[in-house]
Order: structure tokens, then sequence, then C-alpha cells
């Protein structure tokens, strides 16, 4: 059964959240997110509805259709109170907590937790990193190595949620990546949602299709985050989308069924995906 068609039978649960229903209010903004929101409308939009921009460039004909983007499509408020949540502060501790090669090694927190995984040098690393720009004491190692990444590394965002970075599958993994991941992934109770990094310019690998496997077989929720975007054509690029949606909708069951296209470099889609952790580990309550 196509994700889908899945979901839009459970009638687009997802399409808006409880949190993003509320009437509009106008919340303070870090200085770094009043830049963004002073961008001429064009690259407003790419960089914060990455795509929304990409489906402008469909043929008419072929329809937009074919790529999901309004499953979630917060709101600037919205997304300005997640940003929030994602700046450190005196009230709003992020810190990272520990490291642990074991579950039962892992912090022991109630709180919602997500976690990143991702073949080695998809660009994980440079992903939190960009998501804890405002935390500027929070301390993501990037390395030009790939694998850099042996442990699971666990922070603390505030009173909201975890985020915790798993190793990198593939190249230079740990020797017990599998026990390690398939474990977390299988008892972890607190475990809200798993972001599954895809690098945008090689497309899906039978690595990622292991991923993607380990995922279903274990009924998780997760997303797909497409790394890279900026490292390669727009014809290119709309074609790696294009191909990842179709074996999103077909080939799958738990994935939401909206890709959350990212550039690390210039934030593009950072922001909009802030947005939508602080509300599936119900931060924007």
């Amino acid at each position: 059964m196509a994700a889908t068609g899945q979901w839009r039978r459970m009638g687009r649960l997802f399409e808006m959240a409880p949190a993003l229903r509320r009437c509009p209010r106008v919340y303070s903004t870090s200085p770094a997110f009043a830049e963004v929101l002073r961008l001429p409308q064009k690259q407003l939009t790419k960089v914060l509805y990455p795509l929304r921009e990409l489906a402008q460039h469909l043929v008419t004909d072929s329809g937009s259709g074919l790529i999901e983007q309004g499953l979630f499509d917060p709101s600037l408020e919205d997304i300005a109170r997640a940003e929030s949540i994602f700046e450190a502060t005196a009230r709003n501790r992020i810190e990272y907590l520990s490291s642990a090669v074991r579950l039962d090694h892992a912090p022991g927190l109630q709180q919602p937790e997500v976690c990143f995984i991702g073949r080695s040098n998809v660009g994980k690393s440079s992903l939190i990193k960009a998501l804890f720009s405002m935390a500027p004491d929070v301390e993501v190692r990037i390395s030009k190595k790939p694998g850099h990444t042996k442990k699971m590394n666990f922070f603390k965002v505030g009173k909201y949620f975890t985020l915790v970075d798993m190793p990198g599958y593939g190249y230079r993994a740990p020797e017990d990546f599998v026990d390690m991941v398939e474990t977390y992934l299988k008892e972890r109770k607190n475990l809200k949602r798993t972001f599954l990094l895809v690098d945008s310019v090689v497309g899906i690998t039978k690595l990622d299709n292991i991923a993607v496997e380990m995922c279903e077989e274990f009924a998780l929720p997760y997303v797909m985050v497409l790394t890279k975007i900026d490292k390669s054509s727009k014809g290119y690029l709309l074609k790696q989308v294009l191909q990842i949606q179709k074996f999103v909708n077909t080939q799958t069951q738990g994935c939401f069924p909206q890709l959350f296209p990212i550039s690390a470099v210039t934030y593009s889609g950072v922001h909009l995906l802030k947005c939508f952790i602080a509300d599936i580990t119900g931060s924007l309550k």
C-alpha cells in the first residue's frame, strides 16, 4: 500500500497539527531570523520553503502534485516560535548530555526524543550543527573524513526534547553499529521520530534501502531529509526529488510523505525542519 494513500485515508492527519491551527500571533525573533524575514519574497521562499520553490520549476502538464509539499506548511509565526525553541538562553538551556555505545548507557530521560541517522558523509553532523546555530556553546564536531561519529550523541533542547546524533552507516561505521542502532530504534520508548538523511546528489543507495527496511520492520514513523541540495543543478535536483518522492509513495508505509530538502550551508530548509521537530515533539503547545 502506498504511503500517500495510507496518510490520505487517515484524513491527512499531519496536514496541520493542532499546534499550528492557533490564531496567528506576533513572536519575537532572533536577529538572525529577523534577517531571513527581510529577504525578498523569492529568496525567502527558497530559504524557508524549498519544496515550494522547487515545485515551481515543474512543467505545468506534469502537475506540481507530484511533489508532496502541503502536508506540513506552517506559517511564519509558527516558524518563528520554533526558532525560539532552538535558541539557547538562560531559561532555555541547550546542551550536550552524553554519548553512549549501548542503550543501557543512554541518559534516562522522559521527554520526547528524535534521532538523526544516515550514511557516512551524508552531512548529518553539518545539519545538526546548523540546527544548533543559535546555541554557540554546543559543540558538534564536523570531520572531512566519513565515519567520524562512533557513538550515539545526546543533546538536550531545554525542557522540550532530546536530539540524538547516531553513527553513520557504511564506510568506517562502528563495528557494533547494527547492534547499537537496532536496539535503540526498537526499544527507545520516548523516540518520537527518526530522521533518515539521504544525499540528494547520490539518491537512495543500497545502504539507505537497508535503513528504510529497518524503520519499516520496526514500524517506526520516520522522515526523509535530503541533504546537499546546493551541490547540483536545479534540473538534476528536481529529477532526484521526483524519484525519491516516487519511492516514498510506493515503497514505504511509515515514512512521512513530505520530503525535507536541506542545505546546511545556506540554511535552506533548516528553519522548516526546526518547526517540524518542534511540532512533533509537542514543543509548540
